[in-house]
């Protein structure tokens, strides 16, 4: 072999080399991205740059939330502080509208005082109560309640009537009820009729009374002047309730 043909060989082999080289480097990198055990370690740190912001742009994103849940908690925060002060406020405003019922308290006690201006209980000390007895109906006595006071007042039920010694008062006439009670206003009366005795003589234990009082509901008691010697009464002793017309009390 001459010496040019070695020195060709030579490079021939040299040449061969290198593009085997190139070529195994060209394979490594195109198959680094496949299998490359050695290109994921090669390219850590780049990828760490590379590959780490996807891990980490989760991680940043959990903080970046858990920042954000603070900040929401923080916003939350300062809303409940100002929910806070907004309850306070309405709270102030509760007290107000209290405030306010306790002025309505105030217009219904000014109710309750004109309340105060409906008629109350009659008393022996505003009302004249008399006796007339008359010729019909047979053996009864009006009694006459006359309003001598500045105020319209509410007579009782009607006269617990207490002839002389009596330890009792006598019946009332349940049939003769009115709707309500007799109210008189000042000057005016009210009445009830007394039934003193039975007609037919069927009554018992009769006697002769002159004296007659009348209780009221307050505790006073009216003295109430008889007729003229007196009145016989017995066991048919009757009274109507107060009524606001004396025919109705003299029906009975």
């Amino acid at each position: 072999m001459s010496t040019r043909t070695a020195r060709r060989t030579r490079l021939f082999a040299a040449t061969t080399v290198a593009l085997a080289a190139l070529s195994l480097t060209a394979c490594e990198s195109g198959d680094g991205s496949d299998t490359g055990a050695a290109a994921p370690s090669s390219s850590a740190p780049a990828g760490g740059s590379s590959e780490q912001p996807p891990a980490g742009g989760k991680e940043s994103g959990n903080a970046t939330e858990a920042n954000g849940s603070k900040g929401t908690n923080g916003s939350a925060g300062a809303s409940g502080a100002r929910d806070s002060s907004g309850a306070d406020s309405s709270g102030s405003g509760s007290s107000g509208s209290s405030g306010s019922s306790g002025s309505a308290g105030k217009s219904t006690g000014g109710t309750g005082d004109d309340d105060s201006d409906l008629p109350g209980k009659c008393s022996a000390t505003d009302v004249k109560i008399t006796a007339t007895k008359v010729s019909r109906p047979l053996n009864h006595l009006l009694l006459t309640a006359t309003n001598t006071g500045s105020k319209t007042c509410m007579l009782p039920p009607y006269p617990a009537a207490r002839f002389g010694e009596a330890q009792s008062v006598p019946p009332v006439a349940q049939a003769t009820k009115p709707q309500s009670l007799t109210g008189v206003e000042p000057g005016k009366s009210g009445y009830a009729g007394v039934l003193l005795s039975s007609g037919d003589g069927s009554g018992e234990n009769g006697y002769e009374a002159d004296t007659l009082t009348i209780p009221f509901e307050d505790g006073s008691i009216a003295t109430v002047t008889l007729p003229a010697g007196g009145v016989y009464v017995d066991t048919a002793l009757t009274v109507t309730y107060w009524q606001t017309d004396m025919d109705a009390a003299l029906a009975h």
